[in-house]
């Protein structure tokens, strides 16, 4: 094999590893992207790079949804830029769904235009504490109990429901479309990775249980799904909730062997799994969780 060639294959290799990674959707997209949601006249996906957001605009204004611009400067001003191709109506809100830097990062733009940014409660204290200059602080926190915004003719419904993929994590929903906001925790047909992290892996479960009879159609995740999906249905959430339990009671006969983490987190497969997007680069974070969990108790 010659030099070129050899170069050739490592770089098919690498992007073919990153969309499968990413859901496999194609590397030909643009890295920014606008979408609106088939079926309703004024809900859209924004896209920047591998990460999602939500942006309902109204006759009264605009509820957007997190910036998603983590290591990138340009970001938050390239989401307001998208907004603006759709309307000039005022961004009245900026919704954060968790803490976790890489989707509420790069509100700037945003602030200086006079939106309100609105998390909850956990959020606000990590973030005080944090005190990341990147990341706008919120000018609202949301109780345990949620709150329900309404403006322009279109009611959005925050819910907190526990700690599953972190303890800060808001459910939006909007009930006339239908369509829920689910970051990190719920994807469209990949599967989970470095979001097990800092999870609670069983109150997760609980959590999609709960989910699952709540009012909706479609959701909106946190990063494209499988072949590039912007949206899921309750059918993603049930394979989750499989996949979970799956994992836990096959990690918990690994640790109660002795085998957490190691040999465990190296060796240890799902079967069922196997051919999920994403699976070669999740397995042993999902592994590596729940041996912390039946193996240490944590």
């Amino acid at each position: 094999m010659t030099l070129t060639s050899m170069r050739f294959a490592v770089a098919v290799a690498i992007a073919a590893s990153a969309a499968f990674t990413t859901g496999a959707f194609a590397q030909s997209r643009p890295a920014i992207e606008t979408t609106k949601v088939e079926g309703t006249d004024n809900v859209y996906v924004f896209r920047n790079q591998n990460h999602m957001a939500m942006f309902v605009v109204t006759p009264a204004g605009v509820i957007a949804t997190d910036p998603v611009a983590y290591g990138k400067p340009q970001g938050g001003q390239q989401y307001l830029d998208e907004i603006r191709k759709v309307t000039s109506q005022p961004i009245k809100y900026v919704i954060y769904s968790h803490h976790h830097f890489d989707h509420i990062a790069g509100g700037k733009a945003f602030k200086d235009v006079g939106a309100k940014f609105v998390a909850h409660r956990r959020t606000t204290e990590r973030l005080k504490a944090i005190n990341d200059p990147n990341t706008v602080l919120p000018d609202e926190s949301v109780s345990d109990r949620g709150r329900t915004i309404k403006l322009g003719g279109t009611t959005l419904e925050l819910s907190y429901i526990g700690e599953t993929h972190s303890d800060s994590m808001l459910i939006m929903r909007l009930p006339k479309e239908k369509i829920a906001f689910l970051v990190d925790w719920v994807s469209a047909g990949t599967f989970p990775g470095r979001g097990m992290t800092d999870s609670q892996p069983l109150k997760w479960i609980e959590g999609l249980k709960r989910l699952q009879k709540m009012d909706f159609d479609r959701f909106i995740p946190g990063h494209p799904g499988n072949g590039g999906r912007i949206t899921g249905t309750k059918k993603d959430v049930e394979e989750l909730v499989t996949l979970l339990e799956d994992a836990s009671k096959t990690v918990q006969a690994e640790a109660r062997g002795g085998k957490c983490w190691d040999p465990a987190e190296k060796e240890l497969q799902f079967p069922k799994w196997t051919k999920m997007p994403g699976y070669e680069n999740g397995r042993h974070l999902v592994v590596q969780r729940f041996c912390s969990l039946w193996g240490r108790g944590t």
